[in-house]
C-alpha cells in the first residue's frame, strides 16, 4: 500500500462530498461539503493545501464515476468525466482517478436513513458519506490487489 492521504470526491449536480483517509490509507472519514458551483475546484484546491500544509502527502485524487447497473456510462458519467478533467488541472501533479461508485449514495441514503438522520439533516452530510464509501471501496481495492485503483484522468 502506498503512503499518504487520499482525498475522495462525489461530485453532485448541488454538492460535492469530499473524504480524506488516514495517511497510511487505511481508512476514509468525511472532510466536508462543497456547494457545486463558481469556486468549487479553488475549494477542493485548498483543501488538499491544507493537507499538505499539515504535513501530509496527497498521493491522489479519487473521484466517483457514476456506471449504470451494467456497467455502462451515461450523461451523469461524461459530466463526471468533464468534472474530473478540470479538478486534474487544478491539482496537478496530484493525480485523480475514477473509480466505479456504482450504488454509493443509494447506500449512504440508507446509511443515513437507519441512523435516523431525516430530511435536511440528511441532505446536509449525504454528499461526504458517500465519498467516504468511494474513497473506502478504493482503499480496499488498492490493499486486497496491490494496484491503484480506476483509471487515471487526463488534465483538460
Amino acid at each position: 500500500m502506498r503512503p499518504g492521504v487520499r482525498i475522495g470526491i462525489d461530485p453532485g449536480d448541488a454538492r460535492i462530498g469530499v473524504a480524506r483517509s488516514d495517511p497510511s490509507g487505511f481508512l476514509a472519514t468525511p472532510v466536508e461539503t462543497v456547494r457545486r458551483g463558481k469556486g468549487d475546484l479553488a475549494r477542493i484546491g485548498r483543501i488538499l493545501a491544507g493537507e499538505e500544509a499539515d504535513g501530509s502527502t496527497v498521493v491522489e485524487v479519487v473521484v466517483g464515476l457514476p456506471r449504470s447497473l451494467s456497467g455502462g456510462e451515461g450523461p451523469a458519467a461524461a459530466k463526471v468525466r468533464e468534472f474530473a478533467g478540470r479538478l486534474a488541472a487544478r491539482v496537478a501533479p496530484v493525480p485523480v482517478r475514477l473509480v466505479d461508485e456504482r450504488m454509493t449514495t443509494v447506500s449512504a441514503e440508507a446509511m443515513l436513513r437507519d441512523q435516523g438522520r431525516t430530511g435536511g439533516r440528511r441532505r446536509a452530510v449525504v454528499d461526504q458519506v458517500a465519498a467516504v464509501l468511494i474513497l473506502q471501496h478504493a482503499l480496499d481495492t488498492e490493499r486486497a490487489t496491490g494496484a491503484a485503483p480506476g483509471e487515471i484522468v487526463e488534465e483538460t
